[in-house]
């Protein structure tokens, strides 16, 4: 008896120890979760329920057992949850599904996770998690491994091809070494689901993967793969969608493709196929979604895509296609969005398109359609976008298409079209932009045109509108860009255009335009370039005009009169007030002699009767004095270079010309020899295209900025400087006055910014160790710069990528005014939202969105992402790259980690500028920061938008006087 005593002792304690009982395994996993807890940042407190007085069960996001009560799951989507994962959770054995998507989770995943030997379903997408993906080969029982839309680096895990129960694989959008796609992953014959994009591969698509037959979604765009889409494909019967765009694949498609019966969403976009489209592709009557934009696809398309029944995307832009559209496309499909354009279709447009009601995008611009507009679409309310421009269409639209009520963008330019702008536009409340310029449309412009509060963009030249410009333009507060040169309008300029204070470009040129230069067009503060040639305007130029920041004028060919404000001579150039034979211009300004106006004299000025003969004699004796002048002038300066410029660096070229280039964008006067003679002394700058000198010159005494270019890619820098600086104007946009070449040596002459560049005036101090540049300073700069940004991106007729915005790249004037500079690696673009394909890399570590390490696709999101950057530095005061952040980190993901924590936002602004005063402002412009610097570029506002909130955020606006304190109010003083 008594040995039998100790031995139920042992199998007792054997038995708890191997079975505990159920309230000791649940206050372990409890201890575990709070453990995992302590790893995390909760800002929006979605762990609130995770504390001791609660079950592990009552914990929010947790899913227990109800048997045993065993913690199974783990889910937080979209929780705004920050830190990184504890390698404690495989302690619980019993754990089936971890899921953390959508979070900013960082830090490396745990190797211990391999130890979950439970664990079926492992989603941790959409984080900012970092590092090797460790080997989890030993989760045998996995069915779902989603770790797509991180930054793993490293090679691609191939050991993921022992996980032969996986259904659902997802690795796209990391950063792995480049490499080919694994013959391993054809183990996985259960798979349903496979996501590789933008996880650099390269070479062919292997073999073994057309044998998942189980496959439904086949996903490996954006990367590089290349050779030819096997016709083993259509072995894969059970596909529904195939997503192989932006890549290098190329030859024909298989006409075997049409075996996959249940294919929903086809897209072989921007690679290099070419050839007809087999006429069985039409037979696929299960597409929703066909897209093979940007291709070299000739032919016409087979009929069968007319007899469709739930197709609702369709895109082949960019393509070779011709003949005549299939007549009954659209008719029997629910199709919300179509673009067929840049292709060769004729005959007449397709009818059918908005048959189901349901179109909101419809784009057949650059084809060559022809004869009327089909009626039809009159009666297709849903759209949001209409351009049909550039084909040869013609006869007049009905009332209808003018009445939109969600469309934002209706483009008809480049047609034949005919007829007048009816008054229903007024019931196109949401457009933005209406083009219809190189038309014969004609009639007077409706007053209704003023009901269009949220148009931008207005562009009506080379028609044939008459009659007076309607004072209700004035109330398009949107407006951006005022288009009408080229028509019969005749009347004054309506004073109220001075209420459109958005504008930025507006022309009116090559009408009968009469009357007097309103004085209240000084109040379009935004004005940047005005355009009133060719009229019959009369009267003086209104001095208030000198006022704006404008960076083209032209008033030439008019009936002005009086004397031209000298702010304004410095802005225009030598044809900018030709014609206006009344000008003159004060005795003092030595330009006028370059603009063909005489000087002012004040006897003259004040005899109303002053004889024509006289105005005559005077302007011929200018004339010629002006030619002796300029024969010696150019006789000079050829004496001077020839002496000044260094033989020895003419035949160190093998150069015998010494005649330089000259090419001339804005006026200035200047001599060769003084650009050619630099001083050392005056270098205020170097970098991987050249030197940068300050010059005082003598002629006029102001200063330049002159770039002596290195050779090789000093000169590339060069035509891109000319392509893009010599064509575009705007006050925040660094003004390039003209461009010098000879041989081997290259200069280029720009306005001098005295204040240096942005990282220079953030590290500047004053008297009392206080930064240069506080608040207001800061945001008047990034104030500046976005609408810099957004005129290269919304306003040119062809929108500009920077590619690398960044500190020093915007410089500063005297009144710290910023001008962004440096387009040496600058892009002009297409409108498309896809962006262009570049084959340079181009930015600057610290400044480079994300998506640029998988894509070589650049569109305007990543100067957005950049200037959120420059936002940040502003915001800190700190540099895009720092030890501090840690190894490979930079200053977004420590922004963002410091918002993950309890009044982090507070530690993250520059404490030298914060104050009661502007905080709220800076919390403001902190918030459009983050948004800029979001990892997918789909979701970062335009540079439009940015403007906008950032008006918002102005801390000059008017507040009331209760808000403040005393003490407050001194500081505003």
């Amino acid at each position: 008896m008594a040995s039998t005593l100790p031995r139920c002792i042992l199998l007792w304690i054997f038995l708890v120890c191997c079975f505990p009982p159920k309230h000791a395994v649940v206050t372990d996993e409890k201890s575990i979760l709070l453990e995992f807890k302590a790893h995390l940042k909760d800002p929006t407190n979605h762990l609130s329920s995770w504390v001791d007085a609660n079950s592990a069960c009552e914990f929010s996001g947790v899913s227990c057992d109800p048997d045993t009560g065993r913690v199974t799951g783990i889910l937080f989507d979209n929780a705004l949850l920050g830190g990184e994962i504890s390698p404690s959770l495989c302690r619980m054995q019993g754990l089936t599904s971890l899921v953390l998507t959508s979070n900013s989770i960082s830090g490396n995943i745990p190797p211990e996770l391999s130890q979950c030997s439970s664990l079926k379903v492992l989603n941790l997408s959409m984080n900012r998690m970092v590092g090797r993906i460790p080997d989890l080969s030993g989760l045998r029982n996995l069915e779902v491994l989603d770790l797509s839309s991180n930054f793993f680096t490293g090679e691609f895990p191939t050991w993921i091809g022992n996980l032969t129960g996986l259904a659902y694989l997802g690795l796209a959008n990391n950063m792995f070494a480049e490499d080919r796609i694994p013959e391993s992953l054809g183990y996985l014959k259960n798979l349903t689901w496979l996501f590789l994009a933008n996880s650099k591969r390269v070479g062919e698509i292997p073999e073994s993967l057309y044998g998942l037959k189980e496959l439904s979604t086949f996903d490996l765009s954006r990367n590089k793969i290349t050779g030819m889409l096997s016709k083993s494909i259509s072995e894969m019967r059970k596909l529904i969608k195939i997503e192989l765009f932006e890549n290098n694949l190329t030859g024909k498609i298989p006409p075997e493709l049409a075996n996959l019966t249940l294919l929903q969403e086809f897209d072989i976009s921007a690679n290099h196929f070419y050839g007809e489209l087999p006429p069985e592709i039409g037979n696929l009557k299960s597409l929703t979604v066909f897209q093979l934009y940007d291709n070299d696809f000739t032919g016409e398309l087979p009929p069968g895509f007319g007899d469709l029944q739930h197709l609702q995307g369709f895109s082949i832009y960019r393509n070779n296609f011709s003949g005549e559209f299939p007549a009954n496309f659209g008719r029997f499909s629910p199709l919300t969005s179509i673009d067929i354009s840049e292709n060769k279709f004729t005959g007449p447009f397709p009818s059918y398109l908005c048959e189901s009601r349901g179109l909101k995008f419809l784009l057949a611009l650059g084809n060559e359609f022809s004869g009327e507009f089909p009626t039809s679409y009159a009666d297709c309310k849903t759209l949001l976008r209409l351009r049909v421009n550039q084909n040869r269409l013609s006869g007049q639209l009905p009332d209808g298409i003018w009445a939109m009520p969600n469309v934002d963008i209706i483009d008809f330019s480049n047609n034949d079209f005919a007829g007048e702008i009816s008054p229903a536009i007024a019931k196109s409340a949401t457009l933005s932009q209406l083009t219809l310029e190189n038309n014969r449309f004609s009639g007077l412009l409706p007053p209704e045109l003023g009901k269009l509060t949220q148009l931008e963009r207005l562009y009506l030249s080379n028609n044939s509108f008459s009659g007076g410009i309607p004072p209700e333009l004035g109330a398009l507060k949107q407006l951006s860009s005022l288009q009408l040169q080229r028509n019969m309008l005749h009347g004054s300029i309506p004073s109220e255009l001075g209420q459109c204070t958005r504008l930025a470009d507006m022309n009116l040129a090559g009408n009968f335009l009469s009357g007097n230069i309103p004085g209240a067009l000084a109040q379009m503060i935004s004005l940047n370039s005005l355009n009133l040639s060719n009229n019959r305007l009369t009267g003086p130029i209104p001095r208030s005009l000198g006022k704006l920041k404008l960076s083209l004028i032209d008033l030439s060919k008019n009936q002005l009169s009086g004397i031209v404000p000298s702010d304004l001579l410095q802005i225009g150039n030598e044809d900018s007030f030709l014609g206006n034979k009344g000008l003159c211009t004060d005795k003092n300004m030595k330009t006028y002699v370059n603009y063909g106006l005489e000087v002012c004299n004040g006897e003259q000025m004040q005899r109303a009767g002053l004889s024509t003969e006289i105005l005559v004699t005077c302007v011929l004796l200018s004339v010629l004095v002006v030619a002796l002048l300029g024969l010696l002038l150019v006789n000079y300066r050829h004496y001077r270079v020839s002496h000044s410029c260094s033989e020895d660096d003419l035949e160190e070229r093998g150069e015998k010309d010494l005649k330089w280039k000259i090419e001339s964008f804005h006026h200035l006067e200047f001599d060769v020899d003084e650009i050619c003679n630099l001083e050392e002394e005056n270098l205020i700058g170097s970098g991987g295209t050249g030197k940068v000198y300050r010059l005082d010159l003598r002629k006029n005494g102001g200063t330049v900025a002159v770039k002596q270019l290195w050779k090789g890619a000093g000169f590339r820098v060069l035509s891109a400087e000319m392509n893009i600086l010599g064509k575009i104007r705007h006050r925040n946009i660094l003004k390039l006055y003209a461009c010098l070449l000879r041989g081997g040596m290259g200069f280029l002459v720009f306005e001098y910014m005295s204040k240096g560049n942005l990282l220079q005036a953030l590290q500047r101090e004053v008297k009392g160790g206080q930064p240069e540049l506080d608040w207001y300073k800061r945001f008047k700069i990034a104030l500046g710069v976005a609408k810099g940004l957004a005129y290269l991106h919304h306003d040119c007729s062809t929108p500009i990528i920077h590619r690398d915005i960044k500190s020093t790249n915007i410089l500063l004037d005297e009144d710290y005014e910023p001008k962004i500079a440096d387009f040496g690696v600058a892009k002009a673009t297409d409108d498309s939202p896809e962006g262009s394909e570049c084959s340079c890399f181009a930015g600057t570590h610290g400044y480079i969105a994300p998506e640029l390490a998988y894509t070589r696709k650049v569109t305007e999101k990543s100067d957005v992402y950049s200037f959120g950057v420059v936002l940040l530095e502003l915001l800190t005061g700190r540099s895009p790259v720092e030890e501090q952040y840690g190894e490979g980190r930079d200053i977004v993901y420590w922004v963002l980690s410091c918002l993950n924590n309890q009044k982090g936002e507070i530690n993250v602004l520059d404490g030298r500028v914060l104050s009661p005063v502007v905080k709220d402002d800076m919390m403001k412009v902190l918030k459009i920061a983050t948004l800029c610097t979001t990892k997918l570029p789909s979701l970062r506002p335009t540079m439009r938008d940015v403007v906008k909130m950032l008006v918002d955020a102005d801390p000059c606006t008017f507040r009331p006087r209760h808000e403040y304190s005393e003490k407050t109010e001194k500081v505003l003083l």
